[in-house]
């Protein structure tokens, strides 16, 4: 009979220790809002343990594999992996003509790019196709995980497991106030650390760390707000080109633009309506010193009007600081030298006068282009035909026979222009396009010198260049600056910087901050003193959590201070019920730490 009694008791309290350790495992897995992962049950109708999946259940099972975190982060790779190409090779939507001479130059990968969709990334199918499934995975991810959060939120901690010791930080001693003292003192100490608590049968069980899990959501759902963003970047945005010189002006219309590209959803008819007008560019430079020439500032001061009929205003443009008006930014992005130059025919008679753009082609603005007649000019015979100049400029020139004519320095402080001229057809009736900066002599005739030689002179301010057989002259008046802008339309700029700052302090918290549980208990032992056993549990191993412990132990122990040992008590009369010898949290604040 005693022999039976033994046996039921045992086996019964080793189904007890397996049930305890399935409820402490619970409440470890209880402190994360991950998806679980759920096993399908095994089954005759497979043959090998595995059973038969229909429809519905391969369904179910590609949604659980694209709405795991293990799939979300691969996808976020590929997206970046994806973005290489379109950093490394001309893309269509930024410049065409990079585009059209990379083609040119390399005839082999040309068409392997094209089939790849490389030259067009952001708008390819297989980069829409991992945006799209990243976007779905992290929503069908962030969903659940936020419902199971704000259950947590409204649920009270669990009650403490039956043997704490087992768990990670522990401590007990030994204390003559009551166990409803000890745990309205517990009460007290773990609130003002800002623990959620409150009392399960005779222990204390509070919680804290919440924002650990808030911030892994905050990280994802920023996440998606950004690629929401971008979406609505690529396909709302608008950008475009505009070349000023000093002393005119742009108006806010598609047909000022020098260059224009726009989103599929934009409509071209919400141009904000403004002008401006380039007073003046004034750009600074170092003047002495081994960084001779080095920019200091640039700045392109105009006068601008908001609206229609809106007063007029000055603003400065610098770079890095745009002007903004009514959502549009306007962009300083580029700068140069415009030679102001007069063409007459064979009678005197003013045939052009204006301002010529040249692209500059090193640090010190040595320029490059050409200037073209196009209309009103008649030769010696009186047929009109049309004339072209090849034009190099620099705006300070070392002199004839001290070396090649590049400029010395970025500042007008010796401007020497070199002309070269053509007649003949400039090739601009043909309907294709042209570049101005260069000069198509296809179709022309070189202007000879004296030496049967073509015509070319180095000109300064003032000077001019006479055509042969009374065909005219070209006189260089001076010179003016010019500014290029990028006008854009940004509508996701604003919440893609919101995004990636929330996404920031949603990581930081889930990186820095601990989920832990802490349990505070506290019975009265058969000698009539209390025995207090604290322990902690947290979602992850940190050394910080039995230090944790020992400063609320130390908090808890000046309310509930350690009693006295007894020199004459027998063998062990201490021990609590889970088997242990008190231990004041000063000599082991973290028992069970090293497990």
């Amino acid at each position: 009979m005693g022999k039976t009694n033994t046996t039921d008791t045992g086996a019964g309290a080793t189904a007890a220790e397996r049930e305890q350790e399935r409820v402490d495992s619970a409440a470890g897995e209880r402190l994360s809002t991950a998806p679980r992962e759920e096993r399908p049950e095994t089954g005759p109708q497979t043959g090998i343990g595995v059973p038969a999946m229909g429809v519905v259940g391969w369904i179910r099972w590609f949604w659980r594999q694209l709405t795991s975190m293990r799939v979300a982060l691969i996808l976020l790779f590929l997206l970046s992996l994806g973005a290489i190409p379109g950093s490394l090779i001309p893309q269509t939507s930024v410049d065409d003509l990079k585009v059209q001479n990379f083609k040119d130059q390399h005839t082999t990968l040309s068409p392997i790019y094209e089939k790849f969709q490389l030259f067009d990334v952001y708008s390819s199918v297989w980069f829409s196709a991992i945006y799209i499934l990243l976007f779905v995975s992290l929503i069908g991810c962030i969903v659940p995980r936020t419902g199971q959060f704000v259950g947590q939120l409204r649920s009270r901690p669990p009650g403490a497991p039956k043997r704490l010791t087992r768990l990670p930080a522990y401590t007990t001693w030994r204390t003559e106030a009551g166990p409803e003292e000890v745990r309205e003192a517990a009460l007290g100490v773990l609130g003002k650390r800002r623990f959620r608590t409150h009392t399960v049968g005779d222990a204390v069980a509070a919680e804290k760390g919440y924002l650990r899990e808030a911030g892994n959501l905050v990280f994802h759902v920023a996440l998606i707000v950004m690629l929401v963003a971008f979406a609505a970047g690529q396909l709302f945005k608008s950008e475009g080109g505009k070349l000023v010189v000093e002393g005119d002006g742009f108006a806010n219309t598609l047909t000022q633009y020098d260059d224009f590209k726009s989103g599929s959803l934009y409509d071209t008819d919400s141009l904000a309506p403004f002008s401006f007008v380039l007073d003046d560019f004034v750009g600074t430079y170092e003047e002495s010193g081994p960084q001779r020439g080095t920019p200091r500032t640039f700045e392109a001061r105009v006068k601008y009007t908001e609206g229609v009929e809106g007063p007029e205003r000055k603003g400065v443009i610098r770079v890095n600081e745009p002007l903004v008006v009514d959502g549009t930014k306007v962009y300083l992005i580029a700068h140069g030298y415009a030679p102001v130059v007069t063409v007459r025919d064979g009678k005197g008679k003013v045939v052009s006068r204006n301002s010529v753009p040249l692209l500059p082609i090193d640090n010190n603005i040595t320029s490059t282009g050409a200037i073209k007649v196009m209309d009103g000019y008649r030769d010696k015979n009186g047929v009109k035909t049309q004339l072209g100049f090849k034009a190099f400029f620099v705006p300070t020139f070392a002199g004839e026979g001290k070396g090649q004519m590049f400029s010395q320095f970025p500042g007008a402080e010796y401007p020497v222009l070199a002309l070269s001229a053509y007649s003949g057809s400039l090739g601009v009736d043909s309907g294709l396009p042209q570049n101005v900066y260069q000069l198509d002599t296809s179709k022309m005739n070189e202007f000879k010198n004296e030496d049967d030689e073509l015509l070319k002179k180095m000109l300064r301010p003032g000077e001019k260049l006479d055509l042969p057989d009374g065909g005219g002259s070209i006189t260089f008046d001076g010179i003016e600056e010019w500014a290029s802008f990028q006008i854009s339309q940004q509508p996701g700029n604003g919440l893609a910087l919101g995004g990636a700052v929330a996404a920031i302090a949603g990581l930081a918290a889930s990186l820095f901050i601990q989920r832990r549980r802490v349990w505070v208990r506290a019975v009265r032992g058969a000698d009539g003193v209390t025995v207090v056993e604290m322990a902690g549990l947290g979602r992850s191993e940190s050394a910080k959590l039995p230090e944790e412990l020992g400063d609320l132990a130390a908090a808890l122990i000046t309310t509930a201070p350690v009693a006295p040992e007894k020199p004459d008590a027998p063998e062990n009369p201490d021990t609590n019920e889970a088997g242990s010898r008190p231990v004041h949290p000063a000599e082991a604040p973290a028992e069970g730490a090293e497990k």
